[in-house]
């Protein structure tokens, strides 16, 4: 506080000459007594308009007096203005210093407080910076995941199109429904984490542009004290401003002043660390995601090769047994052609034996007998009977048996057709369609 009382407190200065009453001193006076003098009538008219002598000395000692004592009153009075000019001008001095050190000291702590802030700033606007990293890489990402989605599907709508009886619930369609649920459950997953940085993002806008105002307003408190701390008795831009030592009813406290800059660097602070922590958040979830994916479509690849493989062998084994059923056709087809032609040499033989049996029927009278030649036709004719009989018979085994193998070759071929019509979905369709799974946009890079 400047100190207003000034102490007058020193005895006044000794006079030079101490105040006594002088002595009077005695003068003769001239009397008119002579012949020549003027006293007389001629001179009685003026007496009383005159002072006497005493009278005129006495006046010229209380002059010099009064001069005296005056000189002496002005000489003390003299000292003691300098006196209190010089303690004046020391207290304007050291109440100046004093005002100027404070001053000096306040710009050292705003200046303090606005290097925080811009630190803060600029922390929060380098974190923000990298949060929107963030957000473009996880719109990457969304924006990736719906090539791998497109394919899952496509890939289902595809083994739709598998024949009677491949049209089975394998464990490739099974992965591949896993695929597609993962894929909108990681698409949910990134629009929700995606809502969460762009309110981040907000905050951190707001906690900034709160920092800034504060930063500005102690910017330009800065400018004001470093242009009052420029300020001296020379300075040629001094008013007077009366009503300035006053005041303001809306100003601030010196410790409200710091806890206002102290809670918005906290604020500032905790919003701050909340974006990195939901970076590193969101960067978990990049990379778990992308895993998750990546696993994924391995393990659908390795479905879709080992069911590939399982055609591939029902296929070569189908076509193993055609080929053997071919063969099989053919030489039955030669059996039959071998039982026919086997027939028609029975027939010869048959006849033969017949008309012998019909010419020796017309033997006349006696001659008409039961010899052995007869009963040898009769044996022979029988014979091929039962081997017409037991040829036709296996003829028609033979043919059914033919019959039965062709109908094989066509369910074979058919079956073959349809491992081959699975074999082209899984392999030419499916798993040529997945060669295009991304990998590294999944992770949100370009």
């Amino acid at each position: 506080m400047v100190q207003t009382d000034i102490l007058l407190t020193k005895e006044p200065a000794p006079q030079t000459v101490p105040a006594c009453q002088l002595p009077r001193k005695l003068y003769d006076v001239a009397r008119n007594t002579g012949a020549h003098t003027s006293s007389g009538l001629a001179t009685a008219g003026f007496r009383t308009a005159k002072y006497l002598v005493d009278e005129w000395f006495q006046n010229c000692y209380a002059r010099y007096h009064q001069a005296f004592a005056d000189l002496d009153q002005s000489e003390r009075q003299h000292h003691e203005s300098q006196q209190l000019v010089a303690e004046t001008e020391a207290l304007a001095q050291r109440t100046q210093q004093d005002s100027t050190k404070k001053v000096g000291e306040r710009l050292q702590d705003v200046h303090c407080w606005k290097l925080e802030l811009q630190r803060q700033v600029e922390e929060l606007v380098a974190e923000t910076d990298l949060l929107l990293a963030q957000k473009q890489r996880l719109e990457r990402t969304l924006d990736a995941t719906a090539v791998p989605f497109s394919i899952a599907t496509d890939n289902l709508q595809c083994r739709e199109r598998r024949q009677h009886p491949d049209l089975v619930r394998d464990c490739v369609e099974m992965e591949l429904l896993k695929e597609a649920d993962l894929i909108r459950n990681i698409q949910e997953l990134l629009k929700r984490t995606m809502m969460q940085v762009v309110n981040q993002i907000r905050m951190n806008h707001e906690h900034k542009e709160t920092c800034e105002m504060d930063w500005s307003d102690k910017v330009e408190a800065c400018n004001i004290d470093e242009a009052c701390c420029r300020y001296h008795n020379q300075s040629s831009d001094l008013q007077f401003y009366p009503h300035s030592a006053k005041f303001e009813e809306s100003a601030s406290t010196p410790e409200t002043w710091a806890k206002f800059t102290q809670e918005n660097l906290h604020r500032a602070e905790r919003e701050r660390l909340a974006s990195v922590n939901l970076r590193k958040l969101v960067e978990s979830i990049l990379q778990d995601t992308s895993e998750d994916l990546r696993l994924q479509c391995d393990a659908v690849n390795l479905a879709f090769g080992r069911r590939c493989e399982e055609l591939e062998d029902a296929r070569r084994k189908l076509e193993h047994h055609l080929r053997k059923t071919l063969r099989e056709i053919m030489d039955q087809e030669h059996n039959v052609a071998a039982l026919k032609q086997a027939i028609r040499d029975k027939e010869a033989p048959l006849k033969v034996a017949q008309t012998r049996l019909y010419q020796r029927s017309h033997r006349p009278n006696v001659e008409l007998c039961r010899d052995a030649v007869q009963f040898r036709l009769v044996s022979e004719v029988e014979e091929l009977n039962l081997s017409l009989e037991a040829l036709r018979e296996k003829l028609l085994e033979a043919e059914q048996s033919l019959r039965n193998l062709e109908d094989t070759r066509m369910s074979l071929e058919k079956d073959i057709a349809v491992k081959t019509n699975s074999l082209f979905i899984d392999r030419q369709k499916c798993m040529a369609h997945r060669t295009r799974y991304p990998t590294v946009q999944l992770a949100g890079y370009q």
